[in-house]
């Protein structure tokens, strides 16, 4: 287990322009969503999950049915891994879904290696710089995914690509 990395092995910048193409993104990216994944990206979309996904900030962790059940974690008004832990937030049951996790940083050293770390930064009203990364061989296919739709006609141009 380990902080997210500051060097991913496997990286992919995108810049997406609007909203579209920012869920046309995550959509692409869910198409390759395995059971056990851990990620930090809203996925729900291409999962097939009918229905408005909310922040579940006030009930830590929301269950979503989808073509595999997504658990989406709000760590945000926990203090550590003890609290996110001691709170049964992470157990067997995530291993058949997907995993999505906000705040992933209050797990600390207790992060899985296993997991697709995703950065949203805004550039502007409607444009968004989302880095993904890995270590991970097992998740380096969403890093594969994201080039492929940044490649795609009418998608996003990928910024960078390592």
């Amino acid at each position: 287990m380990s902080a997210p990395p500051s060097s991913p092995a496997h990286a992919i910048t995108v810049i997406s322009n609007s909203p579209a193409a920012t869920r046309a993104l995550a959509a692409r990216i869910a198409t390759v969503a395995a059971p056990g994944d851990l990620i930090c990206l809203w996925v729900g979309l291409g999962l097939g999950v009918v229905g408005t996904i909310s922040s579940p900030t006030f009930v830590l962790m929301a269950e979503y049915d989808g073509r595999l059940p997504l658990f989406h974690l709000d760590l945000y008004r926990l203090a550590d891994a003890a609290d996110v832990l001691g709170g049964g937030l992470l157990d067997e049951r995530q291993a058949s879904g997907v995993t999505l996790v906000e705040w992933p940083d209050r797990l600390g050293s207790a992060l899985p290696d296993e997991r697709l770390d995703v950065r949203i930064d805004g550039l502007g009203d409607d444009t968004r710089r989302i880095t993904f990364g890995t270590d991970s061989s097992k998740l380096a296919r969403y890093v594969a995914a994201a080039d492929g739709a940044a490649a795609a006609p009418g998608s996003p141009p990928a910024a960078a690509f390592t």
